[in-house]
């Protein structure tokens, strides 16, 4: 069976970490510093990205980490799943190595967009992009689809599911996914009447199971589709309630060590939201790695998942 899951990540260690303006507009999991020093929350969000770099590598996974530059200052630099995603299709000529490029709601992360990191991912580590698919034309038209954010990718059998919101075109999806030869599978995602900003708060897709907030798809035709095409696709559900995705509990990313170890990497936050049977469940497929990202979470609204960028393309 293939594996979705990837040994080799991009992360980036963030420069100018601070509470988004921009991005708080329709991510209602920020929130705005009171009487906090904006270098304190600088420095713990320094702590937190390290600790987890070092439990990943100690589990075995390959992470690339690459500075952020100063200037011009990116808040939400920590979070580049918004704006790349890797792919190799083994079934094309020459695996057809693609890089794809999004389109991003809030201006002020466009800048995160770096030419440099994409070269030094072929000079420095080895790895041979063949195919760049660019969506960022379409900033200019009012469309947006951030990255792993708006998409979740069963990878294996070339799903892509998506949930509607302001980040996230379903012209867009459609468009990607022709390019990609995925199917798309796109629904709504509500929480008290707003739309869910990104698919993977509310949606994780492994190997052999799913994580997903069924209490968000107020359409029972779009949930009976939802579940119907992840057990077709061979996956177990793992349901987890609305303050369960509040701390961030739908957030996680399946990824594999260098030995070929399924993990799942979490926050501390959404760990301990879990119940123990949730857990037992997970423990069945993976081992768990979490680690706390508090300050993270608190003012950039993202967790772990956002945090990551797996590099499915061969050396």
């Amino acid at each position: 069976m293939k594996n979705q899951c990837t040994s080799s990540i991009l992360m980036i260690r963030p420069a100018s970490f601070a509470y988004n303006e921009e991005t708080a507009a329709n991510n209602v999991y920020q929130h705005k510093p009171v009487n906090a020093d904006i270098c304190s929350i600088q420095q713990q969000v320094l702590i937190e990205f390290d600790a987890l770099i070092k439990k990943l590598k100690d589990a075995g996974v390959n992470v690339i980490v690459v500075n952020d530059t100063p200037e011009p200052p990116k808040p939400d630099a920590i979070f580049p799943n918004n704006w790349i995603s890797f792919h190799e299709d083994a079934c094309l000529p020459d695996r057809q190595a693609t890089v794809v490029l999004y389109p991003m709601y809030a201006a002020n992360r466009r800048t995160e967009r770096r030419k440099d990191i994409i070269e030094l991912l072929g000079k420095q580590y080895g790895f041979t992009f063949n195919n760049v698919i660019d969506l960022t034309q379409y900033e200019q038209k009012g469309k947006f689809l951030e990255g792993t954010g708006s998409l979740v990718f069963d990878r294996v059998n070339k799903v892509a599911y998506s949930s509607v919101s302001e980040r996230t075109s379903p012209e867009l999806v459609h468009t990607l996914c022709s390019q990609l030869n995925y199917i798309p599978h796109i629904f709504h995602a509500v929480d008290e009447g707003v739309a869910v900003y990104h698919t993977n708060v509310v949606m994780t897709v492994c190997n052999r199971f799913a994580v997903i907030c069924l209490d968000y798809i107020s359409s029972e035709t779009e949930k009976a589709a939802l579940t119907n095409s992840l057990r077709s696709a061979g996956k177990e559900i793992l349901v987890i309630t609305p303050q369960q995705v509040k701390s961030f509990a739908g957030n996680m990313l399946g990824l594999s060590s260098e030995q070929g170890k399924s993990l799942l990497v979490m926050s501390s936050q959404a760990y301990n939201s879990l119940r123990n049977e949730q857990l037992d469940f997970l423990r069945q497929h993976c081992s768990i790695i979490h680690s706390p990202l508090d300050t993270i979470e608190k003012y950039g609204g993202g967790s772990a998942r956002c945090m990551i960028a797996e590099i499915f393309i061969s050396k």
